[in-house]
């Protein structure tokens, strides 16, 4: 077992009772619904959290032990895989981002059934831990919804063929685009911060008819919408450089803004005991924030802030009372209460490494699995006490989140894609 390391002290501020609006709405995070919430359609799966529900999942695996097959990835990428029924989807890019492909296997052989190619050709310049194909898609079961940055907003039909494209030009910003997108009833919502023209933006799923479309001031940021409900309203969630926005998905409208976030953000948000929870990059702070705001919520709407320890890139997640991060420029692992905030451990996962993990944690069956860059992950037991069960080696990088459906794990490594299960 790893000896203890203890990093830096988080600092933890409670905001006072007397700022807590009496009997606040909560915040749930919308899922997917219908049989989509069978399968893994989106970034971080059917909750939108990074959380599966428990199964016959194994927790052991090599390069070889529990590996029922492993395929070769045409081209190269970081988004993740998203499952739905017999068809996983990946996105790849060719040519140093000239030609950028949505590919579909099957997932019970692993087959790749075909390739679709996006139009146009323009590539833009990654930082160099991103790429061309970062953006994971997501589908509603009749078409799969990709961002491919310059090249666009498509949207595909299930054989590969295109049914419509957006054009938004050339998108230039500190290291490329990066974030995904969302699916949030008939419509399919991005934001993308840029260098001039920044915009949270909502589409029609069957024609790709813009619905509404708002700018942004905003110029760095690589994170993914989420659509939550708090109390009896929706809302499409924006966390980004230096503030977390509220909007309306039926108009675009901002509805309310929580400043303190820092000046790179990455990690999509996770909600739970009334609170979205936002993580902002570089080791800044943690936010919980409670819902029901309107106008500027920052100085009476926050319920905690952990003001260090945040990661860059991967995403928190959130299991029963605790949530549990991953700092990327130390790979330490961190546990909190969720409902208030108050450290409950804090270790070293491998050895540190600068911006060491990128793909963000999962949780299924009780335990929590970090997966570093290396293609190393550590099986943490859930809970208030620090745990580590074991560390799977699989021999090759991973800079992607894996996908989790009916006891199988869909692992895209640097140059191979792997389905893990019991064998």
């Amino acid at each position: 077992m790893r000896r203890t390391f203890r990093v830096f002290v988080l600092l933890v501020v409670l905001v006072p009772s007397s700022l807590a609006a009496a009997e606040p709405p909560r915040f749930q995070m919308i899922p997917a619904e219908g049989e989509a919430a069978k399968y893994w359609p989106r970034w971080r799966g059917p909750t939108g959290q990074g959380v599966a529900a428990d199964g016959d999942y194994p927790d052991r695996w090599s390069s070889t032990e529990n590996v029922l097959w492993k395929v070769e990835i045409p081209g190269s990428g970081l988004s993740s895989p998203i499952v739905f029924r017999d068809s996983l989807f990946l996105t790849a890019a060719l040519g140093n981002g000239a030609e950028r492909l949505l590919l579909c296997f099957d997932r019970a052989t692993g087959k790749l059934r075909w390739q679709a190619k996006s139009p146009g050709s323009v590539p833009e310049k990654p930082g160099f831990k991103n790429g061309h194909a970062t953006s994971t898609p997501c589908t509603d079961g009749e078409r799969i919804y990709v961002y491919f940055g310059s090249q666009g907003l498509v949207c595909y039909d299930f054989d590969g063929k295109r049914v419509w494209h957006q054009d938004f030009g050339l998108i230039q910003t500190r290291h490329g685009p990066g974030g995904s997108v969302l699916l949030y009833r008939d419509r399919v919502i991005i934001y993308q911060e840029r260098n001039n023209g920044s915009f949270v933006a909502a589409f029609d799923t069957k024609t790709g008819k813009q619905i509404w479309r708002t700018p942004r001031k905003e110029t760095v940021g690589w994170g993914t919408p989420v659509a939550v409900r708090a109390g009896n309203r929706d809302e499409i969630i924006v966390s980004s450089e230096y503030c977390v926005y509220g909007y309306d998905p039926e108009t675009g409208k901002q509805l309310w803004r929580c400043e303190g976030s820092t000046d790179e953000v990455t990690p999509t948000p996770v909600v739970g005991h009334g609170f979205l929870i936002c993580s902002s990059g570089r080791q800044g702070p943690t936010l919980a924030i409670r819902a029901g705001g309107n106008g500027d919520v920052t100085d009476t709407h926050v319920a905690w802030r952990a003001l260090k320890g945040s990661p860059f890139i991967p995403s928190p997640v959130l299991l029963g009372e605790y949530l549990y991060l991953v700092n990327d420029m130390l790979s330490v692992a961190t546990c909190y209460d969720a409902r208030n905030g108050r450290l409950q451990w804090q270790e070293r996962v491998g050895k540190a490494a600068k911006e060491g993990f990128s793909a963000s944690p999962v949780a299924v069956n009780g335990k929590v699995f970090f997966t570093n860059d290396e293609g190393e992950t550590y099986v943490i037991k859930a809970g208030a006490a620090f745990e580590l069960l074991r560390v799977n080696r699989l021999g090759e990088k991973v800079l992607s989140s894996p996908a989790l459906v009916e006891g199988k794990w869909y692992i895209r490594g640097q140059k191979h894609l792997y389905c893990v299960g019991k064998q």
